[in-house]
């Protein structure tokens, strides 16, 4: 082995290649996301992007991980890569059991029962490439100038993975039964049904994502929505559940799925419909209730899959004889599904699987959040004022915080209005959230007299050009009295499907206020004497939205 510095000036600076006859000089570039498994050969040499500690990545493991964990997400958890990410050397090693999880370094690895192989890391001795300040040059004799390596080609790891059902884009939670009622031989046809079910959805990076939570005294999180996107990893991981015992406290692991489970930081994806299955053997030993009722609200859409009904002498020992009912999306018959008994589950695979992506029937994926079209008709003239407009302004960018603004959920868009009227940006002008309230903090000021019977009729033709029963919303902020007829542009958005509300500031007189705003108009009408005192109705309306929404689908 020899190192010869090869000095070159670079601006001021000089960069110094070391050349090695070890492998270090030929670094594997990688993702946060890469596994162990994905490397092609042992003692390759990764370099880790920045900020890995930062991302959702899966560590299972302590010192020794499991193949299925990232390598940069390892490397930051073993303390060999900070934050600004670079080099780590990656030994494959085989698999084993027992992997021990921790806390270290601003990284959670998790505890894995047992893989097929498995992988540590070492800090490389030799690093390829660095920066001197050394102004001195050395003339590197022709005969020993180091011969150019060819790069490591890079196989195509993506080729390999599985793209999964992209018919059936979901985020799926399933909560499955290990209470003492089921016992460990029925638990371990529940497994054997949960596997045959999650192969038939055919996950996949760009299909189906499917964790899973067990329903004990205490929920248990055993793997996440990112962990296991290939399915033979998640059939794997599904053998590898261990029964726990205990009550069947399923509400409990409802309230647990959707306080903790569908989360971005979780693995969560954005715009992709949530569904939560959940299979009870006989009846939970808890309420169901209000976890189905937080998780409506949420948007989650709840499957209740009852394996083998209370016998009629049991009946007495349910606590509530209408929980399937009470804890799916909708009592419409098809959220709910029963089975006679695991021993019959085989045939209830593939209409189950069926129903799970049915994403056009999945009605609770469509809440007030997500799903709203809210146009701003914003008074610009001249007796608001610079300052107070910007006041409005921060109103109203309060008021879109609080919606899931996306391509595939809530829509925004805003109109200024004085004796003329101005489209500042349409529903669909602006994909997410971040750039729909930058656009609306951006709006400069007209100036100029109050037409607001005007505005009305414009805003509706400009904004709201589809049709959207119930979901379609104006909300007028104006702080003094119209030179114009509100009552006729009003009663015709009224027609055309539009809710009006009406927010009055300072001089605005209530009769105005009350003639544009929606029935019943008491619920449909805000006033403030100050521009500061907006702030204090953004809740308010924003929960008045979400009422008419719920109450109209």
């Amino acid at each position: 082995m020899f190192h010869l510095p090869l000095l070159l000036p670079l601006t001021g600076l000089f960069l110094l290649i070391s050349s090695t006859s070890g492998s270090d000089s030929a670094a594997y570039p990688v993702t946060c996301g890469t596994r162990g498994a994905d490397l092609p050969e042992d003692g390759l040499v990764a370099l880790c992007p920045p900020d890995c500690s930062r991302r959702t990545v899966s560590v299972f493991g302590t010192e020794t991980y499991a193949s299925v964990s990232s390598v940069c997400g390892a490397a930051v958890h073993r303390g060999i890569l900070g934050r600004a990410g670079g080099l780590v050397r990656v030994h494959k090693l085989q698999g084993r059991r027992d992997y021990e999880g921790s806390y270290a370094h601003g990284v959670r690895s998790l505890a894995l029962s047992r893989w097929t192989a498995s992988f540590s890391l070492t800090q490389p001795v030799n690093v390829p490439l660095e920066l001197t300040s050394d102004t001195s040059t050395t003339p590197l004799p022709a005969a020993a100038r180091p011969v150019a390596k060819k790069p490591l080609k890079k196989p195509s790891v993506k080729k390999a993975l599985t793209a999964g059902n992209k018919d059936c884009q979901l985020d799926i939670a399933m909560v499955i039964d290990s209470s003492k009622n089921i016992g460990h031989r029925r638990f371990n046809l529940q497994k054997n049904f949960v596997s045959k079910l999650a192969a038939m959805l055919r996950v996949g990076s760009t299909g189906p994502h499917v964790g899973l939570i067990q329903a004990s005294d205490s929920p248990q999180t055993e793997f996440l929505l990112t962990n296991y996107t290939q399915p033979k990893e998640l059939l794997f991981a599904i053998k590898e559940l261990a029964y726990l015992g205990g009550d069947t406290n399923t509400g409990k692991a409802i309230m647990h799925a959707v306080e903790t489970f569908f989360g971005q930081d979780r693995g969560g994806r954005r715009g992709h419909p949530r569904v939560l299955m959940v299979l009870i053997d006989g009846w939970p030993s808890d309420d169901l209730e209000q976890a189905a009722m937080l998780a409506r609200e949420s948007g989650i859409n709840v499957f209740l899959v009852s394996v083998a009904k209370p016998a009629p002498e049991e009946l007495a020992m349910v606590r509530d004889k209408d929980f399937v009912k009470k804890s799916v999306c909708r009592d419409n018959g098809f959220f709910s599904y029963p089975i006679s008994s695991w021993f019959s589950t085989t045939k209830h695979v593939k209409p189950l699987a069926q129903k799970l992506c049915s994403l056009d029937r999945l009605l609770c994926s469509k809440t007030c959040y997500n799903s709203v079209n809210i146009g701003f008709l914003i008074d610009g003239s001249s007796s608001v004022g610079e300052g107070n407009f910007r006041l409005v302004l921060d109103f109203l960018a309060a008021v879109a915080t609080s919606f899931e603004v996306s391509d595939v959920g809530a829509r925004i868009g805003a109109v200024q209005f004085t004796y003329d009227q101005r489209l500042e940006f349409g529903l669909f002008d602006h994909a997410n959230k971040e750039e729909t309230i930058d656009a609306l903090r951006r709006i400069p000021y007209m100036s100029g007299g109050t037409a607001t019977g005007a505005a009305i009729s414009y805003a509706s033709q400009s904004l709201f050009r589809r049709a959207g029963p119930g979901r379609n919303f104006l909300i007028v902020v104006t702080d003094g009295q119209s030179y114009d007829d509100v009552r006729l542009p009003a009663a015709a958005a009224h027609r055309q499907g539009i809710t009006i509300y009406s927010v009055g500031v300072a001089w605005a007189p209530l009769d105005d206020l009350n003639a544009m705003s929606s029935e019943p108009k008491e619920s449909h009408t805000f006033f403030s004497r100050e521009f500061t005192g907006l702030a204090e109705l953004v809740p308010l309306l924003v929960r008045g939205v979400c009422k008419d929404f719920t109450e109209n689908n």
